[in-house]
């Protein structure tokens, strides 16, 4: 037999997860989709990225390490966490589309998204839900 991947030696197995994601100003839950590429962002956890604002309608801040590709959209909603590349996390504030190739999902945030409705840079932690 082959060796568990990394996110099944913590723990993670491989099914949806709840994160809190934090900033000095507020807390948000996200729910990680069921795919290899949010499987390998839980396996990094926790994390600390510096974000920056992106054409007024996303953060975006870069992971520590690639992540595995996947199947890829072009459109996204308020809340949704992506990946563009391979190493670029995103937290899109609005809703909108992305030239091709798109993003890999990685999740969903639930609440309120106005602390990144704004041009400045912030810096999130990512953890594990409790």
């Amino acid at each position: 037999m082959g060796s568990p991947n990394t996110a099944t030696e913590k723990g993670i197995g491989m099914r949806p997860m709840e994160i809190l994601i934090a900033s000095d100003s507020a807390q948000l839950s996200a729910k990680l989709a069921g795919n290899e590429a949010a499987h390998a962002l839980a396996a990094m956890l926790p994390l600390k990225i510096q974000m920056r604002d992106h054409l007024r309608q996303e953060k975006t801040g870069v992971l520590p390490s690639a992540l595995p590709d996947g199947d890829r959209k072009t459109e996204f909603s308020v809340g949704t966490l992506g990946l563009w590349g391979d190493r670029d996390f995103v937290i899109y504030y609005r809703a909108g589309h992305v030239p091709p190739p798109g993003i890999v999902v990685l999740g969903q945030v639930r609440g309120d998204l106005s602390l990144f409705d704004n041009s400045d840079g912030v810096t999130i932690s990512l953890r594990q839900a409790d």
